[in-house]
Order: structure tokens, then sequence, then C-alpha cells
């Protein structure tokens, strides 16, 4: 292993690097065999548990992702992924147009803050569907599917 990692600090950065692709790279997965407003509230989950798992990591992740470009390309990264489950949303009627990415993420951030600090999986579920409400089409709220504002 010190071969291809010669620090503790390199293999916890592929580490990350990886598992953040495959976050990233599961919005257009889900959508194949998701509806998109399936899709978002099951990416924020695994979002959730990502977060969760770097918990343990914190300190030198810190270390790791030391540059201010580092963490830009991660958002932007983590952005990306969620405009594509909102666009989908969007275009399918199910998800409010002109929801912000960044506002989502944000939001998602927060709330993996909150939970876990308080080590409650639950709460970070019930904290995303109060976000989901806020992405959600007026009319998919009420029982029926067609664009809200």
């Amino acid at each position: 292993m010190y071969r291809r990692f010669p620090t503790r600090e390199a293999l916890v950065e592929a580490v990350y690097r990886n598992e953040l692709a495959h976050l990233c790279a599961a919005s257009p997965e889900l959508l194949r065999t998701l509806p998109p407003e399936v899709a978002l509230p099951t990416w924020m989950e695994r979002f959730i548990d990502f977060m969760a798992t770097k918990q343990g990591m914190a300190d030198v992740l810190r270390v790791v992702l030391l540059s201010e470009e580092d963490r830009l390309r991660t958002r932007d990264q983590l952005r990306a992924a969620i405009a594509v489950l909102l666009d989908a949303g969007a275009s399918a009627g199910t998800l409010r147009t002109g929801a912000d990415p960044n506002d989502v993420l944000m939001g998602l951030g927060g709330i993996s803050l909150i939970a876990g600090q308080e080590n409650q999986r639950g709460l970070a579920t019930r904290l995303i569907g109060l976000l989901l409400h806020g992405v959600m089409a007026t009319a998919v709220q009420d029982g029926a599917v067609h664009s809200g504002s």
C-alpha cells in the first residue's frame, strides 16, 4: 500500500476523491432509473452519508484540501451533480424551475453539520424533506404534477 500511497494523507485524499467522483456520477445514474423527484432525495441521502463518513477523516482532509482551489473544485463538482438533478426535475415539471444548485448544496451542507453534530441520521432525513419541499413544484406538493415557480 505504501508504494502507491506514500503517506496516510495521500491515501485519505485518494479515497476522498474516489468517493466524491462516485457521488457526483450518481446523479445521471439515478436519473436513468428514477424520476427526478425521487432521484434528488436519493442523491441527497447519499450526500449526507458521504459527509458522515468524512467526520472521522476531517483532520486529515483539512490538511489534504488546504488550497482554496481544491475546495472550489469540490464545490463545483457537487453543484454540477445537483444541477443535473434539478434540471431534470424542472424539465419534467416536478421540481421548481430556477432552483439554485448552490442554495441546495449549502442547505445540504448545513444539514450534514447539524445531523453530524447530533449524530442523528433520522434528523438529516427530516431536514432533507424540508429542503425538498422548497424545490418541489408547487403542484407536486399539492398532489398534481405541473410546473410551479
